[in-house]
């Protein structure tokens, strides 16, 4: 999509997040204070999930355009063969109709809905305060729009994030089966926090460590646009 177009995109899609994940919190706190087994079909999804995306890291990525979604929501809704402005909606030819800029919304709504299954969880093998975990998915998540911006130029040096983070999941999946099946704290939360930040912290330095001849040759090309200009 345009980029002139992205902070309005991401300021209603954090709004939708906000509040989709609030009510995301309170069912889980709900069903876990009724039935604590879920702890288990909770960790048993986090291995899953960390192990597919694990095995997902090298898979080519595909069009936009051919997901699934979008195609549905373009058979059925009526939307403009193209951008008018910043607008989510136009009349045209006396109908309502929803715009590219719409369907881009829905989908970043329904992609942090998603994620939701996956974050919100792992943050229950933390702790089950529902105030707790909703501040610390509100700072994440307002975080989220001004580090697009900064790391969009930069994030395909992060080539082994994604390894990083597929291996938090599994690690915090089994650590709330293992605090389940032991009756109690069997890992505490401060060796779970540390190992998790020892994961992501060296998956980032060693990213950066591989790529430093990349960013060697970017700043030697932004030196040279630089002089010719």
């Amino acid at each position: 999509m345009p980029p002139q177009y992205q902070h309005r995109v991401l300021f209603w899609g954090i709004l939708g997040a906000l509040a989709m994940r609030a009510a995301m919190i309170l069912l889980g706190t709900s069903l876990l204070r009724e039935f604590d087994w879920l702890m288990v079909v909770f960790g048993l999804f986090l291995v899953f999930s960390g192990w597919k995306m694990l095995r997902s890291v090298n898979a080519p990525e595909g069009d936009p355009r051919d997901n699934p979604v979008l195609r549905f929501l373009e058979r059925r809704l009526p939307v403009t063969e193209g951008y008018r402005g910043n607008a989510f909606t136009v009349r045209e030819a006396g109908r309502r109709m929803l715009t590219p800029l719409a369907l881009v919304l829905i989908l970043v709504e329904l992609t942090d809905l998603v994620f939701a299954l996956d974050s919100i969880p792992a943050i229950f093998a933390v702790t089950t305060d529902p105030f707790i975990v909703y501040t610390a998915n509100v700072f994440a998540i307002l975080g989220l729009r001004a580090m697009y911006f900064a790391l969009s130029g930069i994030i395909h040096r992060f080539r082994y994030l994604k390894h990083g983070l597929s291996i938090v999941l599994m690690v915090v999946g089994a650590k709330m089966l293992a605090n389940y099946w032991a009756g109690g704290k069997a890992v505490p939360v401060e060796w779970a926090l540390a190992l998790t930040a020892a994961i992501i912290g060296g998956s980032i330095a060693l990213s950066l460590w591989k790529t430093r001849g990349e960013a060697r040759v970017e700043a030697q090309v932004e030196t040279r646009r630089e002089a010719a200009g």
